[in-house]
């Protein structure tokens, strides 16, 4: 399940005209091709006359001849809105439009795109010239070529007479003028003027991605752009001639359409009702001129012949690559010139066609020249369709199909291995969404998928296993890992299988999860540091373990759904690990310890601490027989100018080790992330260091050279997301030891801290400010004394949203409880009242108020909710520290791609406060409104903006692909969480999550 948390309306990607589709050549030596806005690299290839093309003038009117002719086509021309609902083959999961057109009113076929009616689960509607609606699905999309049928039901439209194009391939002819009628660059209507100027381009390549191939292309000057792709184009008697499908992206008034051939053949057969058949031998064709094809070895003779028998060509089909134990294999090879088939001359794409598409499970004979000598071969002619997945499994949060055809010819290797079409879960491998070969798992070979549910069927929850694998983009390299089964959060193994009859792809359970294993205890010893000086220092390798979070469900706009880092053992005896927040954020997580780098258990939550980004986490030290030891924590502040010893675990996950000197110890303040608040640490002295080693360090400790003791902690930090790169920033800063101890104790006497705070963010203030504050002399003279280090006083910068609260931006805190405050640490005194007196100044006069503090458990988030693709909550403590005023209760966190939220613009950041005009204040009351909305059905969202801007929008809802699934918080279960779905039976526990 892939995510966005982004506050800003993310840009359609993927596939699908609109933001997605057309394509495109770029005039420097590498070709372009665009998918709507996605550019792609392409195959070179000269573009002929093109740049002699111009297109016909826009200012101008038609003539009413073609004005006529429009207003015929315009009736039959429908804008197109769909997602495909998960990655699958060549696309990831996106949401788009496009464009199509009726080619027969009485059955309610559409012909659009391939890549519009998508290779994997599609969910759409179109909209007629009139603006009628009606929902569509998928009856056929080419395995090869770039188009596809979509059905409606004719008994929709009912305020317009309904009409179809017919398809004229024969009258596409260089020079006709056409026009391009449909959604362009995501209008509703557009029409775009051109004239044909080729007929035997060469099917654009689009790069990493789906590609026609085996085809011509006829080349225009239209400049079309996003949103056209399945546009009919029409000549002046309004017969579509061609089917526009890319363009160039440099701006030039170049496009590219699919000849008709094809179509018609597929379309005629679906009126008939019988099998598409296709044909292949698994080879890739283009066509090369004669000049090219004589280098290749074709002789005089056989190009007269050709010539004399097809005077108007210019070249002939030239084998550019044979797949590997495919039915050519060893007997075509790349640079043969195609002469004959079953004896037949042969120069064009549409004939070659013919023939295989009739002849499945047939020989055909072939006759070709090969540096100039005549060969042939016999070849049995395989099927398209059983080399192009339909059907998928998901399981561990992933989703598998065998290898396509289409992969396979982009990197030029067999039609066979276990595709990972959606890399996520325990399946989430180097950073990439998609693109894995898996060649075993647990030691069995998984050459296909019905393999891999057989292994997979075997393997218990919890199971760690070694996974071995390959990337597409780097075949020369196997990887191995070890690979944690988890089937707790995801739940049954299900297979997807698409069914045309419906449009729907129809799910199976094939097995549900065996139960884990129970875990044995075993044992391990921690390597040495050898040559080091520092032999405290050297000895606490035996107190870090290696921790890894995986996030089942985000929350809290938490970037990522996985994190590793390094804790400190604190208690060996409880299985206590201190580890940041910035590696385990919330409690609705798996998290596995690894310790001495050999031994691997659970772990599980005790305590999150709100302010100073430190997380407490305990494993079952029974199962741990190594020599682990109990991290001492100083009871002594560190300050500034001390020695100290660092040692820290970089980027690598090595030990890392200098000697170093505290540079400072001050009040810090992490950015706040303006685009999708999520949790940082506030109201906190940061420590820093005089090593390199700092920056590149995310986990450590300080050490002290008298007694070998911590000092403090070396910590990462979540920041900001940078607006240049799109990355988050990280900030790797100490946290002194001592401010630790009270909570650690508490949860050492086995008590969960359920500590209180001040609801506020603070910032200093120097006393050159504070003079103009009107923070009297006295006091000045009161804060050198009491801290000599660090003459300040603390402002309230930001008082978090939601509660009343009698503390204000701009008060400047004097005392709490009668005690001076110029110490973060002085502000502990919050942890154990309810009520604080403080004696603040404010508008340059000192008064005393009471201040109201809140639980820290509060704040932590208990409830959160699927719908429709988006990740609602109640607005965590980031979200209120950054907001002045609270709509409602529900927040928008998340939302995943190709789900109706992201099809419809609901973004992060938005909060609802109604549903159909009920208002909805919270997520039981939206949840009571919304389980009323039937499927398949629109509804309205009141929705209110991060800026508190008001706006309605309309969704239509999908229970098929986005059940509804609620997680609450619940300390019954083994977990932590209660996981429940809703769908058309009621409500249901422990089903998969959903496949957006």
């Amino acid at each position: 399940m892939k995510s966005d948390t982004s506050g800003s309306s993310a840009s359609l990607a993927g596939m699908g005209s609109i933001s997605t589709h057309s394509r495109e050549l770029d005039p420097s030596g590498e070709s372009r091709a665009r998918l709507g806005n996605l550019t792609l690299s392409v195959s070179n290839e000269t573009d002929g006359d093109a740049n002699a093309l111009l297109p016909l003038p826009s200012g101008l009117p038609d003539t009413p001849e073609w004005q006529a002719t429009i207003e015929k086509v315009i009736r039959n021309v429908v804008s197109i809105q769909f997602c495909q609902t998960c990655s699958f083959d060549t696309t990831p999961a996106c949401s788009s439009e496009a464009t199509g057109f009726v080619v027969d009113a009485e059955r309610g076929y559409i012909l659009t795109n391939r890549h519009v009616v998508c290779s994997g689960p599609f969910w759409g509607h179109c909209i007629f010239d009139n603006h009628e609606e009606c929902d569509v699905y998928p009856v056929y999309r080419d395995p090869v070529h770039d188009f596809g049928f979509l059905k409606f039901d004719p008994k929709e439209i009912k305020y317009m007479p309904l009409d179809a194009l017919d398809l004229r391939p024969d009258l596409a002819r260089v020079g006709a003028e056409i026009r391009v009628v449909g959604n362009d660059a995501g209008e509703k209507l557009s029409i775009l003027s051109g004239v044909i100027s080729r007929l035997d381009r060469n099917a654009p390549e689009y790069g990493e991605g789906y590609s026609d191939f085996n085809t011509n292309y006829i080349q225009a000057a239209a400049s079309a752009s996003g949103g056209s792709s399945g546009s009919p184009v029409v000549n002046l008697d309004g017969f579509a001639v061609a089917l526009q499908a890319g363009g160039r992206s440099d701006g030039a008034a170049t496009d590219y359409f699919l000849p008709l051939d094809r179509p018609a053949r597929a379309l005629e057969c679906l009126r008939k009702g019988q099998h598409i058949a296709r044909g292949t031998i698994q080879t890739q064709w283009l066509i090369k001129p004669f000049d090219e094809c004589r280098r290749l070895g074709l002789t005089p003779e056989t190009e007269g012949a050709i010539r004399v028998k097809f005077p108007k060509e210019i070249g002939m089909l030239v084998a550019e690559m044979v797949l590997p134990e495919g039915p050519a294999h060893n007997q075509i090879e790349e640079g043969d010139v195609l002469i004959k088939v079953n004896g037949e001359p042969l120069t064009q794409f549409v004939r070659l066609d013919d023939i295989l598409d009739s002849s499945v499970g047939q020989k055909v004979r072939l006759t070709f020249q090969r540096g100039g000598e005549d060969m042939e071969a016999e070849l049995v002619v395989g099927d398209l369709h059983t080399i192009t997945p339909d059907r998928f499994v998901t399981v561990t949060g992933a989703s598998f199909h065998d290898l396509s055809y289409q992969q396979a010819r982009l990197y030029a290797i067999p039609v066979k291995g276990l595709y990972v079409c959606d890399a996520d879960g325990s399946f989430g491998f180097d950073n990439a969404e998609f693109g894995f070969i898996i060649h075993s798992i647990d030691h069995k070979k998984t050459p296909n998928l019905d393999t891999f549910v057989e292994v997979m069927k075997g393997i218990p929850d919890r199971s760690r296993v070694v996974v071995t694998y390959k990337h597409l983009d780097d075949l020369h390299t196997l990887h191995t890992r070890i690979v944690l089964i988890e089937r707790h959060w995801t739940g049954d193994m299900r297979m997807a299988i698409r069914n045309d009859n419906t449009g729907l792809w129809d799910f199976t359970v094939l097995a549900k999860a065996l139960p884990p294993v129970s875990p044995e205890p075993q044992r391990a010893n921690f390597i040495r540091l050898d040559g080091v000086s520092h032999t405290a220092a050297a000895d606490l390798v035996r107190s870090f373990v290696r921790v890894a979070c995986s996030m089942p469900h985000l929350i809290d706009a938490f970037p990522r759904g996985g994190k590793v880092g390094f804790g400190l053992v604190v208690d060996a005896d409880q299985g206590l690990v201190v580890v940041s927040r910035a590696v385990v954020p919330f409690d609705l997580c798996e998290i596995t310890i690894t310790v001495a780098d050999s031994i691997i258990v659970s772990g599980k939550v005790l305590f999150l601490h709100p302010l100073q980004n430190y997380t407490i986490i305990q494993y079952d030290p029974s199962l741990v027989q190594a020599p682990v030891k109990s991290a001492p924590l100083s009871e002594k502040n560190i300050g500034q100018g001390a020695s100290t010893i660092f040692l820290g675990f970089n980027e690598n996950h090595r030990i890392a080790l200098a000697k170093t000197t505290v540079t400072d110890v001050t009040t810090v303040s992490i950015p706040a992330n303006s685009s999708a608040p999520r949790y940082r640490a506030i109201n906190l002295d940061a420590v820093t260091v005089d090593t390199s080693l700092a920056a590149s360090c995310g986990s450590g400790v300080l050490v002290s050279e008298e007694d070998g003791s911590v000092e403090a902690l070396w910590l990462t930090y979540l920041g900001e997301r940078s607006t240049a790169s799109r990355k988050d920033v990280e900030y790797h800063l100490g946290v002194a030891a001592p401010s630790l101890l009270p909570v650690l104790r508490q949860v050492q006497r086995g008590e969960i801290p359920n500590l209180r705070m001040l609801d506020v963010e603070f910032q200093t203030v120097q006393m050159s400010q504070a003079r103009l504050m009107g923070i009297s002399e006295s006091w000045i003279h009161q804060v050198e004394i009491h801290n000599p280090q660090r003459h300040q006083f603390f402002m309230v910068r930001k008082v978090a949203c939601g509660l009343h609260q009698s503390l204000r931006e701009g008060d400047v805190l004097l005392t709490l409880n009668g005690t001076l405050v110029t110490r973060v640490s002085e502000l502990d005194v919050t942890y154990h009242h309810d009520l604080l007196d403080a004696l603040i100044v404010r508008e340059r006069q000192e008064i005393h108020i009471q201040v109201a503090t809140v639980p820290t458990d509060d704040v932590e988030t208990k409830h959160s909710l699927m719908f429709c693709g988006a990740g609602l909550q109640r607005p965590h403590q980031a979200v209120l520290q950054q907001i002045s005023s609270l709509p409602s209760e529900i927040y928008v966190s998340f939302r995943t791609r190709g789900s109706p939220s992201y099809k419809y613009g609901l973004v992060p950041t938005n909060f609802i406060t109604g549903v159909n005009g009920i208002k909805t204040p919270n997520l039981d009351s939206f949840i009571k409104e919304v389980v009323k909305i039937p499927d398949n059905t629109y509804f309205r969202l009141k929705v209110v903006t991060f800026d508190n801007i008001p706006w309605v929008v309309t969704m239509k809802k999908n229970d098929h692909y986005f059940p509804m699934m609620e997680f609450i918080k619940d300390p019954n279960e083994p977990r932590g969480w209660r996981r429940q779905t809703y769908g058309q039976e009621g409500v249901s526990a422990g089903v998969n999550l959903s496949l957006g």
